[in-house]
């Protein structure tokens, strides 16, 4: 967790003097993203919010995300995470959104991933997508890699907007 919290650190910085915000939803990280943004101090400058998006009913319960908007999309695929990603953003008036979508393990997901799949995408003024294999089916190692490489796509993601910015 401590590594989580360094980069989380490092996301919390850079908001904070854009003066900038992020909302997150994500699934098989379990709230690794969030509670790691929310573990650093002074977070209600940046964070407004997230969700743990792990189920259909959640999805439309906590997303307005139902089957029709659905059409085309499949959980844990780089379109989806992509859609819930501007989907929390605009849910939220965020300047970001954050989503991560995938299989934890021990074993793979009905969409036919295998154990340690997951998709990432980061939506803002720069967006970003990605998959992520780990190759194993270790639930616990996968959900800390999984937030990991979330708050690291993210990262990047600030890097090239702040390229962009710059005169």
């Amino acid at each position: 967790m401590r590594d989580l919290m360094d980069r989380a650190g490092r996301v919390a910085a850079r908001l904070t003097a854009r003066r900038e915000t992020v909302a997150v939803a994500e699934s098989s990280a379990g709230g690794l993203v969030a509670a790691s943004l929310l573990a650093v101090p002074g977070a209600s400058a940046y964070f407004l919010g997230g969700a743990v998006v792990y189920t259909g009913e959640a999805r439309r319960a906590l997303l307005g995300l139902d089957e029709a908007g659905m059409a085309g999309l499949r959980s844990a695929s780089e379109p989806y995470a992509e859609r819930v990603a501007a989907l929390v953003r605009e849910r939220h008036g965020a300047a970001w959104g954050l989503c991560e979508t995938g299989a934890a393990g021990p074993r793979g997901n009905r969409y036919g991933d295998a154990a340690g799949h997951t998709c990432l995408a980061v939506a803002g003024p720069v967006s970003r997508r990605l998959t992520v294999e780990t190759g194993h089916g270790d639930r616990a190692a996968n959900m800390e890699t999984f937030a990991a490489a979330m708050l690291d796509a993210f990262l990047d993601a600030l890097a090239e907007a702040d390229r962009i910015r710059a005169p």
